[in-house]
């Protein structure tokens, strides 16, 4: 059985504020209440609103455009060679409980003509981490956007991830890792480009 604390009502504490016209601090200040607490004690006053600037800070990736990013930072180079960035880190939300997972991101392209600033490889990452995520999804999803930015002969993105929903409730496995990849053009189709990047990864890891 549910938590009481958190029994589902269709209104807020304060039957005179609809819920469509609350504002996001109020919505928190209501679900300190839910969880049995006193949201007017001293250390809760500004509780709702530092969860609110969080939150903000936290999901900023959907008001931001990997597109926009990217076409600021691309440059003509006669390079076919494999060019990796790696560890870079991240930290997201999972969707399914708004817990944080986070880890290290390796990506890798072989350009076809055109390179990618390489601080923006990591900013790309970031606009995806800052949404509410799965972890195979970001994935895909940075993968897709080297591909439609550049066309390259292949991307590889591999994602290592701790995740909060796994340490903390449910199974409670603290020492547990995720990992998804995913495999784009070359990357796919050739043994040896795949596996020259897993070393050079496992080597990373050294």
């Amino acid at each position: 059985m549910e938590d009481s604390r958190l029994e589902t009502h269709t209104a807020l504490a304060d039957p005179t504020l609809e819920l469509h016209a609350a504002s996001t601090e109020d919505i928190h200040r209501e679900l300190l209440r839910r969880l049995g607490e006193d949201p007017a004690r001293d250390g809760l006053l500004k509780t709702p609103e530092r969860i609110t600037k969080a939150m903000t800070y936290l999901t900023q990736g959907y008001e931001q455009s990997a597109t926009e990013i990217l076409r600021g930072a691309l440059f003509d180079v006669d390079y076919d060679e494999m060019v990796i960035v790696r560890n870079i880190e991240f930290y997201s939300l999972c969707e399914h409980h708004v817990l944080p997972f986070f880890g290290k991101a390796h990506v890798a392209y072989i350009p076809k003509g055109k390179v990618i600033g390489l601080s923006k490889v990591a900013r790309l990452v970031d606009v995806y981490a800052r949404r509410l995520q799965v972890q195979e999804r970001m994935t895909r999803e940075i993968a897709d956007a080297i591909v439609d930015a550049i066309n390259p002969q292949g991307v590889a993105v591999i994602l290592e991830a701790q995740h909060l929903c796994m340490m903390m409730r449910g199974v409670e496995k603290q020492g547990s890792m995720t990992s998804t990849s995913t495999m784009l053009g070359c990357f796919r189709e050739s043994a040896q480009t795949r596996n020259e990047f897993l070393s050079l990864i496992r080597r990373s890891a050294v």
